[in-house]
């Protein structure tokens, strides 16, 4: 109770200085775009590989002191980065700020602590909105109002931040909302129209006005006869149709708009590109090369923002000091071919790289005595 009335007497007088608006998906039905980008299946396509690819991320806490190169030392950070909390694994808690990231350019983790001050737990924060405050003493808050009305603040010191588009606002990415609002609002009209163009191809496509009046069932009889000998499939009159005196056949055309391919297809291509990815990284059918462009432009980035905002804010500046930090490795997302494996160990028996640059190259984390250059004992110098 003590560090809530706390907080309570700190934001007595506290100042707003900001506010970003997430975008969340509440409601089911339909998609129209409404703001709830992660309803439309293209945007989830866009979005998918990125967070499956910073799931597979293998978080490590790296310890460089005067003994050399330290993997994992304190089991409490290893179980924190492979169990962050008890309803979640590390790789799940990564692809859920992964999509929150990639639909709002903000995703935040409430890191808990002990008494001594050391990370116990980590929580994704799935918020309507955020606010950035200051105190008296100008130390950043951050207050979120939740889905169920309830709001949290909670020092900034405590929360990993990761954000994209990061531009006008001090604190906030830039959300993609007002960005993608014209792009969305097209999709929607091409994905209705073509919803009743389907249901259109069912409607009435003939009309029989009878010249006398019928009873109900016989006008469904004599429609229904109509039906069975000239619409049928099946039907041995080769598409010629002949009514009596009786009745007068009317054909109807229906007219409705069905988008065209051509506008659909630059449609999403604007969404690709703004998400950065393509028809190739989106429909898994990328060859090396490929996945690694689209893996340097947008997965690298976000590993070394997560490896970074990790690190400071899980150890303090004296921990940093001593060398403690947190690296996602993706070793896990080498594509390389086994023809340019080779080619990089080729490297290393000529001196050329370390082991730990080649490691570095192929995303894994270095080693101990990796930066030690070697060669092959038959490759000697000319002059011997």
């Amino acid at each position: 109770m003590g560090i809530i009335n706390k907080l309570k007497r700190t934001f007595n007088n506290a100042t707003k200085v900001s506010r970003v608006k997430m975008i969340t998906d509440r409601g089911n039905g339909f998609y129209a775009w409404d703001g709830k980008l992660y309803k439309s299946d293209i945007v989830r396509a866009c979005i998918r590989p990125r967070v499956k690819a910073i799931g597979k991320l293998v978080p490590k806490h790296i310890r460089n002191g005067p003994d050399g190169m330290k993997i994992n030392p304190e089991p409490y950070i290893r179980f924190l980065l492979e169990e962050p909390n008890p309803y979640m694994s590390g790789q799940m808690l990564q692809e859920k700020v992964a999509t929150q990231l990639a639909l709002n350019s903000n995703a935040f983790i409430l890191i808990i602590r002990d008494e001594n001050g050391y990370p116990t737990e980590l929580y994704p924060i799935p918020c309507l909105t955020a606010e950035a405050i200051y105190d008296k003493s100008g130390n950043l808050y951050l207050k979120f109002y939740y889905r169920n009305g309830k709001t949290g603040t909670f020092p900034y010191s405590d929360i990993i931040h990761l954000r994209d588009d990061y531009n006008d606002n001090d604190i906030f990415g830039d959300p993609p909302g007002e960005a993608l609002t014209s792009l969305m609002e097209v999709v929607g009209t091409i994905d209705q129209g073509m919803v009743k163009a389907i249901k259109n191809s069912g409607v009435i496509r003939w009309l029989l006005q009878f010249q006398q009046s019928l009873r109900p069932e016989d006008i469904e009889k004599n429609v229904k006869q109509f039906a069975d000998t000239y619409l049928s499939i099946e039907s041995d009159t080769f598409g010629v149709a002949g009514v009596d005196a009786k009745a007068e056949a009317t054909q109807i055309e229906p007219k409705d708009y069905v988008p065209n391919a051509a506008q659909t297809d630059r449609t999403t291509e604007r969404i690709y590109s703004f998400f950065n990815t393509n028809k190739k990284i989106v429909q898994s059918s990328y060859n090396e090369d490929e996945w690694i462009s689209y893996y340097e432009a947008r997965i690298e980035p976000d590993a070394l923002q997560m490896a970074n905002e990790y690190t400071r804010k899980l150890f303090t500046r004296r921990e940093r000091g001593f060398g403690n930090k947190i690296i996602f490795e993706s070793s896990s997302l080498t594509f390389a071919s086994m023809k340019t494996k080779l080619g990089l160990a080729k490297f290393v028996e000529l001196g050329i790289f370390s082991a730990n640059e080649v490691r570095e190259i192929m995303n894994y984390a270095p080693r101990d005595g990796g930066d030690e250059y070697v060669r092959r004992l038959d490759t000697r110098p000319t002059s011997e």
